[in-house]
């Protein structure tokens, strides 16, 4: 059974985001540029990420992208609730926020609520790709598959960890 992914905390998360500027991206970090939506679309697994209350408890995350009709993209999160024992899923909505070849967009789950979705680095044949979120608190490893090579891993936390993101704090998602 699916139910909604923590929507208190994720409301307060993202009220959070809404005061502290959300629709921008940390010092240092800087979007990817000639950016491909239609590659980038489909499903996505989260390899690790910093701590969040929305995704706490969660295993074996995924994100699916999808396009809208409105020529926004869909968003759906899904992740395993250990505790529970029962699937939790978020749908939210993506827009660009400068340019559709730049891989900065604005991502909301809640109305007029939106927060920063900054690609910073991405492999070209769009396999891995770390995120950031509007500060260096927010911060995702993706991969195509649920898992990747140590030295993948090891290489990509080492580039986040040059940009300034505590990396040593870093959450690995269980996909077993």
């Amino acid at each position: 059974m699916t139910t909604p992914l923590r929507i208190h905390t994720l409301f307060i998360g993202l009220i959070a985001l809404v005061l502290t500027g959300c629709v921008s991206h940390p010092k240092g970090v800087s979007p990817v540029t000639e950016f491909e939506l239609d590659r980038y679309l489909g499903q996505w697994y989260e390899i690790a990420r910093l701590d969040h209350s929305f995704e706490r408890g969660l295993e074996k995350i995924s994100a699916t992208y999808t396009l809208r009709e409105d020529g926004g993209v869909k968003v759906l999160n899904k992740g395993f609730n250990v505790k529970k024992q029962e699937w939790e899923q978020a749908i939210g909505k993506a827009y660009f926020v400068n340019d559709a070849n730049t891989g900065f967009l604005k991502v909301s789950f809640f109305g007029p609520f939106y927060s920063s979705y900054i690609v910073f680095d991405l492999d070209p044949e769009y396999q891995t790709a770390l995120i950031s979120g509007p500060n260096k608190s927010y911060f995702w490893i993706l991969s195509r598959t649920p898992s990747i090579s140590d030295e993948d891993l090891s290489e990509l936390v080492s580039k986040a960890e040059k940009l300034g993101f505590n990396t040593s704090e870093l959450i690995y998602v269980n996909h077993d």
